[in-house]
């Protein structure tokens, strides 16, 4: 996650090289994931790969407790209306994606809500790289920093796009397993549950795809305008909001920037500024 952050704010510390892709043809590359680590390394050490750590496994750690909570107050509510409501026909297989589509909607949405200052606090952690800054050194003071200078909101930077992609994503995925399961698979097939499980990792894999602009516009918004070099002019201009963020990505065809970490191509039309270590 570190190198990918620092590549969807645009930070490319190595120049292109000339290599060959899948064709054979030359061309110029930009530099992968273990290139990208190695120089993390060099700088700042092996210690440096584990930049952001504590706040994202609070993040982690907080948010599983959540989302299982949620879940289990669901099925608890469930389980007291059941006897009272009645016998009820037996819903279809559609019903039941869409009911536990909603359920899981629900508990991500809680999950990313309340870890999201955590998120924020990794990301920053991660970006103070670019400018050599140590404006957020560890959970605490990092939440003390964004209070005082931004305030509540501060800590909810770049949450309604993270919002609006999760939600779009589970329900992109939950939708076409469902469709590729029912329609697109035999029944009665010995492997039919094993073909299930591939079917919903294709999906899956499928809708991060199409929900990745998302994820890129959030952490920009999370980092953008909070003091350090990598959230400000020349890296990223000042934007007002998430949409004009999201429209200048689509105008600078920016919009898959950081997707990939390995075969990277280098921007068309743009030119390697080596002071900024970055394209302009």
């Amino acid at each position: 996650m570190y190198v990918k952050v620092l590549v969807q704010v645009g930070y490319e510390p190595l120049p292109p090289t000339l290599g060959r892709n899948i064709f054979g043809r030359q061309v110029y590359q930009l530099p992968g994931l273990f290139a990208y680590a190695k120089h993390i390394m060099k700088i700042d050490g092996k210690k440096g790969l584990f930049t952001g750590l504590a706040p994202r496994l609070c993040s982690g750690a907080v948010g599983t407790v959540v989302h299982s909570k949620v879940l289990q107050q669901y099925q608890d509510n469930a389980e007291e209306l059941g006897p009272a409501s009645g016998p009820k026909a037996i819903p279809s297989s559609l019903d039941q994606v869409i009911k536990e589509t909603s359920r899981e909607m629900v508990a991500r949405s809680a999950a990313t809500l309340v870890t999201h200052p955590f998120h924020v606090i990794t990301l920053r952690c991660m970006v103070q790289f670019i400018g050599r800054e140590s404006k957020y050194c560890g959970v605490f003071d990092s939440i003390s920093t964004i209070y005082q200078e931004e305030g509540i909101l501060g800590f909810f930077a770049g949450l309604v796009p993270r919002l609006l992609g999760d939600v779009i994503s589970l329900w992109l995925c939950n939708t076409l397993a469902y469709l590729i399961n029912t329609y697109a698979l035999e029944s009665g097939v010995s492997t039919m549950s094993e073909m299930k499980s591939y079917s919903q990792a294709v999906t899956g894999f499928f809708a991060s795809m199409l929900t990745y602009p998302f994820v890129l516009v959030s952490n920009l918004m999370a980092v953008n305008n909070c003091g350090l070099a990598g959230g400000m002019p020349p890296y990223a201009p000042i934007y007002s909001s998430w949409l004009d963020c999201w429209c200048q990505l689509h105008k600078e065809g920016n919009m898959s920037r950081g997707n990939s970490l390995f075969f990277r191509k280098v921007p068309c039309g743009k030119t390697y500024c080596w002071d900024l270590k970055m394209f302009i």
